[in-house]
């Protein structure tokens, strides 16, 4: 081999380092990868469909970005170890930019080309980052302004998702307005028996399985019992409302069909997301 094809093939494995893992990939993994794979589905396929529920996207496209991710991530991922997945950090974010962009009640048509466009643009931005070596802007957040965004961002979260949690909706616009929504719902009897009980169950599940066998999946068997138990019981009938039927297969590939000015709106937020999403990942990928 030349030096000059030497050179392109290490610049080929440097950008596509999953080249190299395939080539030396040894069969023996292949058990180990297979299960490691299906745990990861059962936690991820929930997971995904939530977390774009919270960015205020219909849910089968937290499965297309799930899938679509992972596997980008196994070709230019340059860490075997390392476990990505969607992250309810910045879900929250995306929504807020999505309704200061669309408004309340945008068509989810247009949701989904605003969300993609600022994927789009994130991750250029991140690109851009990369060649710039500003990975080192990551360590320039403290810790203690990390942990109060990320405590805040769960507050955002569990808030919102309270009334979900017992059988109904709410659609207040800030954490206070959203407690005392709930609060009066509860007081009202707009929670569903049925419902809290699968909710509350899910969550024991979780949480007990995470403090004393954390050996085992826990939301793996939240999710397959939950299912097993709303199909089983028929609970749908009792107002537990499942997610329905999505979509089959994927969509046509094309670039998001967004306007010039929406794209000027959409920068100032990706670039802001593009650095939350280095601070949050910088620290635990130069760890590995």
């Amino acid at each position: 081999m030349s030096v000059a094809n030497r050179s392109r093939s290490t610049q080929l494995r440097r950008i596509v380092p999953g080249i190299s893992v395939l080539r030396t990939y040894k069969r023996e993994w292949f058990r180990h990868d297979l299960v490691a794979g299906l745990v990861l589905t059962t936690l991820l396929v929930p997971q995904g469909m939530a977390y774009a529920g919270l960015a205020g996207l219909p849910p089968e496209t937290g499965l297309y970005t799930t899938a679509a991710a992972l596997l980008a991530y196994a070709l230019f991922g340059p860490s075997r170890i390392l476990v990505v997945g969607p992250d309810s950090t910045l879900a929250p974010i995306v929504f807020a930019t999505l309704v200061a962009v669309a408004g309340t009640g945008a068509d989810p048509a247009r949701a989904m080309a605003l969300a993609g466009a600022l994927a789009i643009l994130m991750g250029l931005i991140c690109i851009a980052a990369g060649f710039a070596k500003l990975g080192i802007v990551a360590e320039l957040l403290s810790k203690p302004v990390r942990l109060g965004f990320l405590n805040g961002v769960a507050l955002i979260i569990i808030a919102g998702q309270l009334p979900k949690l017992v059988g109904f909706a709410s659609q207040s616009a800030s954490v206070p307005r959203e407690l005392w929504s709930f609060a009066k719902g509860l007081a009202a009897g707009d929670a569903l028996l049925s419902t809290t009980v699968i909710g509350l169950a899910s969550l024991a599940i979780i949480v007990g399985c995470r403090h004393w066998a954390p050996r085992v999946p826990g939301v793996a068997l939240a999710v397959v019992g939950s299912i097993a138990t709303v199909g089983l019981l028929d609970l749908q009938r009792r107002g537990v409302v499942a997610v329905g039927t999505t979509p089959h297969g994927f969509p046509r590939l094309a670039l998001p069909n967004v306007s010039t000015r929406d794209l000027g709106n959409l920068i100032v937020d990706a670039t802001g997301l593009a650095f939350l999403a280095l601070a949050d990942t910088s620290p635990v990928s130069r760890a590995l």
